[in-house]
């Protein structure tokens, strides 16, 4: 008996274990794998008794403590079979504490190095102070080649055997599939220190385990990234490779390390490199500096694998980050260990800013269809289930959509495993409808028979809850109860593995076997512990946004948790939870309420796309339809998804949900790296009308999947790919799909990179899509060769209307005939008979290809091209490179194209020399409105009329005649062509020639010609006046911005008497603004003289000759005497009647009278116009003058010294009655006389208005005085001219010397009017009417002496004049009247008082 025997004191009992154990020394061996991980299995105990084995492998147990020993007893009674006498016995007196003896002193044994000091060093590590031993080079590699033995020995145990569980099939260990690998590169320069692993991804091929790492050359990446959620095999991949060095496969490498951050986040102090490789993974025999040299030296054949990455990102201290995450940083960078390759697998989301921005990406996308078969038929290898697994994933959809993520199809295998030979085929859709429960049938499928002990199953889910939340995923033997280790262990549910954190410490860590197994467990506990209720149930059911915030240092741990909680949830795990919550049923049913509820309030919410992807899944994980349709409808029309992975997983998630809407939806996919075979998961989705993705991590397997999903979508109107990597292939498979889609309306390939020829095999498919409305081929980099077969496609297509090239852009737009639906259910030959069909009808068709690099042969290929097609409504070749030869012929194809309404030719190198050309080549077109050519902005646009209608008949076109005659000038309709040649450079030398290609145009139409902006000089327009007749009529030339001078503007004027089509003439001179107008409604039918000799006609030009003035209007000009000068004389043999405006800042009083002396020179002007133009306080009195001296002038409009009008009597006229306007002049009593003599040589004024001036009181009387010399017939008015009571007294006391004189009324309120009426004859009564003049007492006597003296007066009325009844008392006994009729009257505000009749007056009141 061995000494621990002895100690133990019961031999028996022990006797009894170590027999026990020799029966099954596999599962022992598992067992010491298990509880000390780090222990070699050395096969020199081979050949030891098997009997002295067990005791050797029991005492390495014994000593490493009462947890580890307790642990132990208990897996030995859950899994083996032991009596039950003996199982008492060894609980009894090994399973709890105080039945371990410690004579042994195990604690110290176990660790014998743990009491080292963290501040000492190992001999090895000295720092320097003992000299360095000198070794020749033979024995420095002979000590490296032992350590690399040693570290590839040290894998191949470690990876040796895989023991399977009790129950488990051999293959649940050793089953390796590898995921589909994708490699990808993504921008890392983010601000903050921050990148996100998961956009901008670029598709590339696929990826193999082999091809991680090239390197056959040394400027590939040193970093790979290995990207993946949570289950796809990336902890696996990384044991996998090490695996696979062990065995001699990476050659490449000398060396491999693997370390997982979530062991090196429990490190606190800083390390160095030789810290990291010797002192926590595998430590040399001996010269520890050595073999570290050999190792630096060799640095590019050595692999550093961290496995967690998105687990090290802590919250950065005050310090920075923390010293891992410093030591990875330094590895990556090269400052540690330059020339090393270093691996990291991540979750995706934030990653650390030490990656250098040429790190590979690689993203693990998970199972396709193929792997999924693959790995199943490896996992039932040579069992007779393989068979019914395969035939259950084929008829599962669900089941089979979860499998894409490798770890739930270990999961599947496993309890189908387990299912399969207990159950009839088909019941896993029952049984394994949802991942919740699939992870419940696993813990089930790993229990014993009959023996699923619940206590231990809800306590192990309190430790992972507690876990869950402190953020904690690695535990020790004194976080977990020995009894629960054993359960873990028993029931496969945790793992076990050494922890070192440095040299001499380490301990065993557990961890439950998957990140999602411990919220599984979590999940559990929540509901169905009696400890929970369900207010603190509901705290836990939250949506996780996949968008990492960059406040938001790492990724939680509990994604799941909420999913599962929503899936137990489900009624058909309530017998389950029931049976953990010891029967209490109640209380389950109110935890599962509790979280639908809480899904149903989430439902109605406006949520972002990461958010809406996980609700779909908690509530499709739910199982309940009323829950699922609530869902369904409350998602919004256009759903959009950006910028965050997405699974196969999570589609088919979002279709189930989506089944339970009755309205359409678009969703959207904007840079989410989605998976190859995704589409294949909205198979059958008939409420998505829009499907958009755009990411480069779209490739031909993506573009396959999706042309088998797009025949199933019945409602899929819009269909988007773009910013992806199909190729030929891909799109041959979408070409295929296309037709079988006869009611969408508009596909996108924009930003694929497809080639010419797939290009044209996609335009092949529209004749096939009966409704299409737009095809979008943007940024596809096409030829001109190519972009010509698609404008002959467009030509003969019967349903194109427009297509569209612009540099980058190509996209045509369709105008399909409307059918049926039951149209489009018909065969394909008998849409294609339709099509051709309809293409017969008529239809006009816009062709814009601009900036795509034409030539002059490409022009003349596509106008060969489309005479032979449809009519068009618009042609743009803007931007290409047709020159001189290529705008001529397109101009001269122009008429035979039937444009509708435009043709563009801008931007194509068009010279001054060409411009003539092209003028030809149009002259004959009947159909042009209007042809714009500016070479300095590029612009060469022709703009056409609809097809003249067929001509009317002689009666018809008589009656429309005389209808003309019944409209205003303004009223009647214009018929044009234009010609605008401007900023053109055209010199006096292009004059001619230009001229003889616009006189064929002439002849069509009114034409508008402009050559503004160019630079004729007076030259040009000297000599542009003399080829002007030669033009025929005109309606308008535009000479603006010509660079004329003073003489060449006035000698323009001289174009009145030789062009009969001008009428108007504005010049601005400094804008050199100039244009030449005719008679804005007159028609190309009579200013050609073609009108035919009908009375209506003759009648209707012959009272336009008399009503349409020529009008000259001169402004912004320096008007000097010598100029005006040559004006008038200029004017004098232009037919009339003329208006003449003038314009300028200041006009002197010399330039004025030059211009009134004049005026008699012109006999035919009827209007004079001085507008906005600064005049002298002289100038009312020359102006005044001018009525006397020139009789043709019948009126003088002046003012504010601004604005004066004359206006003229025609030659026709008699003399007669003139008028003279002087208003706001300030005229003051100064100017009164000199102002009335000249109005005196009037013979007759009909009015003078002098309101508005400054002549106050004594001005108005001075005036009243004068006034018996003018000859006014008609009115005075001398409103506004600050007057007082006085001026109404004065002229009541004039009067009597004013015999024609017979109205005045004056107002002195707010009106302050004052007019006074005159007749030409004298006058026996007159009427005074004063209003509001506020008399005073002392006015009283003054009123009474005028009316006495005024006996001509015989009605006065005072109208509010303040005065009372006694004032008026007094008025009327001081009036002294002789016999006679004389009315007063009074009026005051709101009543009226009559007075009695008194001797021979008459008074109203």
């Amino acid at each position: 008996m061995d000494p621990v025997g002895l100690q133990l004191g019961n031999k028996n009992l022990w006797s009894c274990l170590v027999r026990l154990l020799t029966k099954d020394p596999e599962w022992l061996n598992a067992k010491m794998k298990f509880f000390l991980p780090n222990t070699d299995l050395d096969s020199r105990n081979e050949t030891l008794d098997p009997e002295q084995r067990v005791i050797l492998q029991l005492n390495k147990l014994h000593v490493q403590g009462s947890d580890t020993w307790q642990s132990f007893i208990h897996c030995v009674c859950m899994q083996l079979e032991v009596p039950l006498d003996l199982e008492v016995l060894l609980l009894s007196t090994f399973g709890y504490d105080d039945g371990f003896t410690s004579q042994l002193g195990a604690e110290g044994k176990s660790q014998p190095e743990s009491q080292l000091h963290h501040g000492l060093k190992r001999p090895h590590q000295s720092c320097g102070s003992s000299p360095r031993r000198k070794q020749c080079k033979k024995q420095q590699l002979e000590l490296a080649k032992k350590y690399l033995q040693l570290l590839r020995t040290s894998a191949q145990q470690r990876y040796r055997s895989q023991i399977p569980g009790s129950g488990q099939p051999h293959a649940f260990h050793q089953v390796y599939v590898p995921p589909i690998l994708r490699r990808a590169t993504a921008s890392l320069d983010t601000p903050e220190g921050a990148i996100m692993g998961d956009v901008k991804v670029e598709d590339g091929a696929d990826v193999s385990i082999s091809d991680l790492f090239n390197t056959r050359v040394n400027k590939g990446p040193r970093v790979t990234v290995l990207l993946g959620k949570a289950g796809m095999g990336k902890t696996t991949l990384a044991h996998r490779l090490c695996q696979k060095w062990a065995e001699g496969h990476l050659n490449c490498f000398q060396a491999l390390f693997l370390f997982e951050f979530r062991q090196l986040n429990l490190i606190t102090r800083f390390l160095t490199p030789s810290e990291l490789l010797f002192d926590l993974y595998l430590s040399p025999e001996s010269d520890h500096d050595t073999v570290f040299q050999y190792l630096e030296k060799n640095a590019d054949q050595v692999l550093l694998i961290f496995d967690g990455l998105d687990e090290a990102l802590q919250p950065m201290g005050p310090d920075g980050p923390g010293p891992v995450l410093t030591l990875f940083s330094h590895l990556c960078n090269g400052t540690l260990l330059p020339g090393c390759r270093v691996m990291a697998t991540s979750r995706p989301g934030k990653l650390p800013a030490c990656l250098p921005a040429e790190a590979a990406m690689v993203h693990m996308l998970g199972f396709d269809g193929p792997r999924v078969e693959e790995y199943v038929n490896h996992f039932f290898s040579a069992q007779p289930s393989r068979e019914g697994a395969l035939v259950e994933l084929q008829t599962n959809g669900r089941l089979r959509s979860l499998c894409a993520v490798p770890a739930l199809c270990q999961v599947a295998c496993l309890c189908l495993h387990h299912l399969l030979p207990d159950h009839a085929p088909g019941q896993s859709v029952a049984l394994l409808p949802n991942m919740t429960q699939l992870y419940m049938q696993m813990v089930l499928a790993l229990s014993p028979p009959g023996h699923l002990l619940t206590s231990s199953l809800l306590d192990l889910g309190e430790v992972a809850l507690r876990g869950l939340e402190t953020g904690k995923v690695i535990f020790y033997a004194k976080d977990i109860a020995p009894p629960l280790i054993a359960f873990g262990a028993t029931h496969s549910l945790l793992t076990s593995f050494c922890v070192r954190t440095g040299p001499g410490h380490q301990q065993t860590g557990y961890a439950f076997t998957h990140l999602s197994l411990q919220e599984f467990l979590a999940a559990l506990h929540l509901m169905a512990s009696p400890k929970v209720n369900k207010d603190t149930l509901t705290q836990y059911v939250t949506l996780h946004s996949r968008w990492v915030q960059r406040t938001k240092a790492r990724l939680g741990l509990s994604d799941h948790l909420p999913t599962f909680l929503a899936g137990l949830a489900s009624c058909t795990c309530r017998p389950f939870l029931s049976h953990l919550a010891q029967g209490n049923e109640d209380c389950v049913g109110a935890k599962q309420a509790a979280v639908v509820q809480v899904l149903k309030k989430l439902a109605t919410r406006k949520l972002t796309g990461p958010k809406v992807v996980e609700l779909c899944h908690c509530v499709d994980e739910t199982q309940e339809p009323e829950l699922a349709s609530l869902t369904a409808q409350s998602l919004p029309y256009q759903l959009p998804f950006h910028n965050f992975p997405l699974t196969c997983t999570d589609l088919a998630t979002l279709t189930n949900i989506l089944e339970h809407r009755e309205a359409p939806i678009h969703l959207d996919f904007d840079g989410c790296p989605l998976e190859p075979h995704c589409p294949e998961a909205l198979v059958g989705c008939g409420q998505i009308e829009n499907l958009s993705f755009k990411s480069r991590k779209c490739g031909d397997a993506f573009a396959e999947a999706l042309s088998r999903s797009l025949p199933t979508m019945g409602r899929l109107q819009m269909l988007g790919l773009a910013g992806s990597k199909i190729t030929a292939r891909g799109i041959s498979h979408l070409v295929k799909a296309l037709p079988l889609c006869p009611q969408l309306k508009e596909v996108s390939f924009r930003d694929n990179q497809l080639s010419d020829q797939v290009v044209l095999n996609i335009v092949e498919v529209l004749p096939h899509l009966p409704r299409l409305r737009k095809l979008d081929l943007s940024s596809n980099s096409i030829c001109v060769s190519t972009l010509l077969c698609l404008a002959r496609v467009a030509v003969t297509c019967p349903t194109v209307r427009m297509l569209q090239a612009r540099e980058a852009d190509l996209i045509f737009l369709l105008s399909p005939p409307t059918e049926t639906t039951a149209e489009l259910q018909r065969a394909p030959d008998l849409q294609e008979s339709d099509g051709q069909r309809k293409g017969a009808q008529s239809r006009s068709l816009t062709l814009r290809l601009q900036k795509c690099q034409l030539q002059v042969h490409d022009a003349e290929a596509l106008i060969a091209l489309l005479q032979e097609g449809p009519h068009l409504e618009e042609v743009d070749l803007s931007g290409n490179q047709l020159e001189d030869e290529g705008c001529r012929l397109m101009a001269e194809a122009a008429s035979q194209l039937h444009i509708a309404r435009k043709l563009d030719l801008s931007d194509n190198g068009l010279s001054v020399a060409g411009v003539h050309c092209v003028l030809r080549a149009v002259s004959a077109c009947w159909t042009l409105a209007e042809l714009h050519i500016s070479l300095q902005h590029k612009t060469v646009i022709f703009m056409f009329a609809q097809e003249p209608e067929e001509q009317k008949g002689p009666q018809e076109r008589a009656a429309f005649l005389d209808s003309l005659m019944l409209q205003m000038p303004s009223e009647l309709p214009l018929s044009s062509r234009r010609m605008r040649l401007t900023h053109c450079g055209l010199q006096e030398k292009h004059l001619e020639q230009l001229c003889k290609a616009l006189g064929g145009s002439c002849h069509l139409g009114h034409l508008h010609l402009d050559f503004s902006g160019n630079a004729l000089g007076d030259e040009g327009a000297a000599r542009l006046a003399q080829l002007l007749p030669g033009l025929g009529a005109l309606q308008s030339l535009n000479l603006s911005e010509n660079g004329l001078s003073l003489d060449a503007v006035l000698g323009l004027v001289r174009c009145f008497s030789t062009l009969q089509w001008l009428f108007r003439l504005d010049i601005s001179f400094e804008s050199q603004h100039i244009l030449l107008r005719g008679d804005k409604t007159s028609r190309d039918m009579w200013a050609t003289g073609s009108l035919p000799d009908f009375p209506a006609a003759a009648k209707f030009l012959g009272f336009r000759q008399r009503c349409i003035p020529r009008s000259l209007c001169l402004s912004e000009c320096p008007l000097e005497p010598p100029s005006l000068t040559r004006l008038c004389a200029t004017l004098k043999d232009c037919p009339g009647p003329l208006e003449l405006q003038l314009s300028c800042e200041f006009l002197s009083d010399q330039s004025l009278e030059t211009l009134l002396d004049c005026l008699p020179q012109l006999p035919q002007l009827s209007l004079l116009q001085l507008s906005q133009t600064g005049l002298s306080p002289k100038s009312p009195f020359l102006l005044a003058n001018t009525l006397s001296l020139c009789p043709r002038v019948k009126k003088v409009d002046l003012r504010s010294l601004h604005h004066a009008t004359l206006h003229f009597r025609s030659n026709e006229e008699e003399e007669g009655v003139c008028c003279g306007r002087f208003t706001g002049c300030s005229l003051s009593q100064e100017h009164v006389e000199s102002l009335c003599w000249l109005l005196s040589k009037c013979k007759d004024l009909s009015q003078v208005d002098l309101s508005a001036n400054l002549l106050g009181d004594s001005g108005l009387r001075c005036l009243l005085e004068c006034l018996p010399q003018v000859p006014i017939s008609g009115l005075l008015d001398l409103s506004h001219n600050s007057i007082s009571q006085e001026s109404a007294l004065y002229l009541l006391e004039t009067l009597p010397s004013c015999p024609r004189v017979r109205e005045a009324s004056v107002n002195l309120g707010s009106e302050q009017s004052f007019r006074i009426h005159f007749s030409r004859e004298d006058q026996a009564g007159k009427t005074l009417r004063l209003s509001e003049c506020s008399f005073r007492p002392e006015h009283v006597s003054r009123l009474a002496t005028g009316l006495s003296k005024s006996l001509q007066l015989t009605e006065l009325t005072l109208t509010q004049c303040c005065l009372g009844q006694k004032q008026l008392a007094i008025l009327l006994s001081l009036v002294g009247r002789p016999a006679g009729l004389f009315s007063l009257r009074l009026h005051k505000a709101h009543r009226e008082t009559v007075l009695p009749h008194t001797g021979g007056l008459c008074f109203g009141i």
